[in-house]
């Protein structure tokens, strides 16, 4: 029997089951079609983050940011790169701490923008400030190598 492997849909919050093989095909959420896994970073409300970080079976990527934020607006185009690079092994999702200040306060965020690594429904680890693409990427397969 196939592996399942769950995934949050970051529109409307459906909690998907799918074959673990199939996370690569353009897998669609069940209830809304939207895509579950497309190579492209979502924007999410905190209780759409609490459950993809909790449920989620595939490591997850956040990006904590601000619109007022120079650095963070200066970093969306690199965390998009690094989107695209990292799917379909992984998911990335940004929340907007100024519309979201729960989200601050339950994941203690000191600074932005800030990024948090969630993998097996756990914080896994922490990176801030901006950065390239490439240094995002690095940060992942470093840490994502030490739970394989």
């Amino acid at each position: 029997m196939a592996q399942k492997l769950r995934l949050t849909c970051s529109d409307c919050g459906q909690v998907n089951q799918l074959p673990a093989d199939k996370a690569g095909d353009a897998p669609k959420c069940s209830v809304c079609g939207h895509p579950l896994n497309a190579g492209k970073v979502a924007q999410v409300d905190f209780r759409t983050l609490e459950k993809m970080a909790r449920n989620d079976q595939l490591p997850l990527l956040v990006d904590f940011w601000a619109p007022w934020c120079g650095p963070c607006r200066a970093m969306a185009p690199e965390f998009e790169k690094a989107a695209r690079t990292l799917a379909p092994r992984l998911r990335l999702a940004k929340i907007d701490t100024q519309s979201n200040p729960d989200a601050t306060v339950r994941y203690n965020i000191r600074g932005i923008p800030a990024f948090i690594l969630f993998h097996q429904g756990r914080e896994l680890a922490r990176l801030s400030g901006a950065r390239p693409a490439a240094d995002l990427i690095r940060f992942v397969d470093e840490k994502l190598a030490l739970v394989s």
